[in-house]
């Protein structure tokens, strides 16, 4: 059944129109909007008066395996810097889970996200002690609540071979079937057979890398002793950068060159401010490489719109400025990730609806003004995701959600047990 918002403010994706009237919800997945005089009768309809709708938000890096990770216990002794907090949490966090605990992570996510506007999710999985069906598990729960997803495991020859092999069967076992990426964790972890074999691996399913990039100084350091060069140069020797699929997350640790390699490339920047900060291991300055920036979590939370706005904050010194529609437009570059290399679920009859009457007029031109100092997760009022309303006035309608919660919290439980 089609949905019809009537009396919608609606502001597109690229915030140059804005216009009120009623708008009707195409219920194919693959399907679209259109302006009506009046809705139809066999629509769904939804009175949307005081309210903005504009296309939901999409995340363009995430750790789903960290949804349980909220509250859990300290580690064993405190760390002191980047390899530290990886090997004392993230690192003893993904061993830990089991496929259980992968499905509630992923439920878990896609609640929050949403209940924070967004409705795809690109994520980067690691569970080395259960990377069988890894993959298939987290589609099938993000399928469960709504939300589109574009998946990768993360490859590393950290854990030995019999895990690094395993997570190499997942991904070709998933990609088989599936939009995916090829997962790599970071150069430091990653031996030069495993690049190569991840970089025939993408190119024979036409898909893209998915990496860390010099997300602290230790990356460049291990780089440049083992394999006499720097990351991005050592990832452009293997083609890595070739790929219009191809995602280089944090680039926070480069040189001139590497920005220039980046620059002339046709991979792609995820952003995650909130997480560098977290992590004490710098800032992104993307003034070489603007507009192939988007905007990811890495696992902190699941809010797209809160994420951009630390990276707008972070670029009034970071990189010498920002205006907040530079903000906006980084914000929705994810978008023009997907519909560039035609992956499916980011679909034009994806919707968020914002209960937000601020003091202050809102206008196409102030739009992301609006959304930098005024938005935020607590104006998600419904969603709706390729036609299908998702989300309703802050509640699930796929799903129990209540229930689903319930059993989020027995696999926290299990999860934090185990470490």
């Amino acid at each position: 059944m089609p949905i019809a918002l009537t009396n919608a403010t609606y502001i597109d994706r690229d915030a140059e129109t804005m216009q009120t009237g009623a708008i009707l919800v195409s219920d194919d997945p693959n399907g679209g909007i259109e302006f009506v005089d009046q809705a139809p009768s066999s629509a769904e309809v939804i009175d949307c008066s005081g309210r903005v709708v504009t296309p939901s938000f999409a995340i363009a890096h995430h750790h789903i395996y960290s949804g349980l990770a909220r509250g859990m216990p300290a580690p064993p002794s405190t760390p002191t810097n980047f390899l530290e907090i990886l090997e004392l949490i993230w690192w003893r966090v993904d061993k830990a889970l089991d496929t259980d605990m992968v499905r509630a992570c992923a439920h878990a996510v896609a609640i929050e996200a949403l209940k924070s506007g967004s409705t795809f999710i690109i994520d980067h999985h690691a569970s080395p002690s259960a990377p069988a069906g890894s993959l298939h598990t987290i589609a099938g729960a993000l399928d469960e609540i709504g939300v589109g997803h574009l998946l990768c495991y993360e490859l590393s020859d950290r854990d030995g071979p019999d895990k690094r092999d395993a997570g190499l069967q997942e991904t070709q076992d998933y990609l088989v079937n599936h939009q995916g990426l090829v997962g790599l964790h970071a150069s430091f972890t990653v031996s030069e057979p495993l690049l190569e074999f991840a970089v025939d691996l993408a190119n024979k399913h036409g898909t893209g890398l998915h990496i860390h990039v010099a997300e602290d100084d230790a990356d460049q350091t291990f780089c440049l002793e083992n394999h006499n060069c720097r990351v991005v140069e050592r990832l452009h020797n293997a083609g890595v950068l070739e790929s219009p699929r191809s995602i280089l997350a944090h680039c926070i640790h480069l040189d001139n060159h590497e920005r220039a390699l980046i620059a002339d490339s046709s991979a792609w920047v995820s952003q995650q401010s909130e997480s560098n900060q977290n992590n004490a291991v710098g800032a992104l300055d993307a003034r070489a490489f603007p507009d192939k920036v988007m905007i990811g979590t890495d696992g902190m939370h699941s809010d797209a719109l809160g994420a951009a706005r630390a990276a707008y904050l972070m670029a009034q010194r970071e990189e010498g400025g920002m205006s907040p529609l530079d903000a906006h437009d980084r914000l929705r570059r994810v978008h023009s990730y997907l519909e560039s290399n035609q992956f499916e679920g980011d679909s034009g009859n994806n919707l968020v609806i914002l209960d937000y009457n601020p003091p202050t007029p809102v206008t196409i031109d102030n739009w992301p003004g609006h959304l930098m100092y005024g938005l935020s997760r607590a104006h998600v009022e419904s969603v709706i995701a390729r036609g299908r309303l998702v989300l309703d006035h802050g509640r699930c309608t796929l799903v129990d959600e209540d229930e689903i919660l319930e059993g989020c919290r027995e696999q926290a439980e299990r999860l934090w047990e185990k470490l």
